[in-house]
């Protein structure tokens, strides 16, 4: 999937960001950015993490993303979508104009069994 596919086949929101599914995030990895708004003991926790995920703590996306490219996108992700789906929509407030949140989360990307880091 190319960058600009994964976006454009994504769910619209009426907050202005799009929710993504696991598998269309799992087909787009390596070509996106993935963040992780969850606090650090979370990503090694039950759930694990992305491989290659950054992570940005929800307190801290407003300031973090001052430095980040308006035009790129931005996958956001946590335990079940709630805190990601506030921190897309601060983005889209920002300005970011290709904004994604996991749909259901760390919670559906496991379910789905696509493989997470867990340490």
């Amino acid at each position: 999937m190319q960058t600009a596919a994964i976006f454009t086949s994504a769910k619209p929101t009426t907050s202005g960001y799009r929710d993504v599914s696991p598998e269309g995030l799992r087909s787009a990895l390596g070509t996106v950015r993935v963040v992780d708004v969850r606090e650090p003991h979370e990503l090694t926790g039950e759930l694990g993490h992305i491989a290659g995920v950054e992570l940005a703590p929800l307190s801290t996306v407003a300031a973090r993303a001052a430095s980040w490219p308006r035009d790129q996108v931005i996958v956001l992700v946590c335990r079940s979508g709630a805190r990601s789906g506030s921190a897309a929509r601060t983005l889209v407030d920002a300005g970011f104009h290709q904004v994604l949140n996991l749909a259901g989360g760390m919670l559906a990307y496991n379910a789905a069994g696509f493989p997470v880091v867990k340490r």
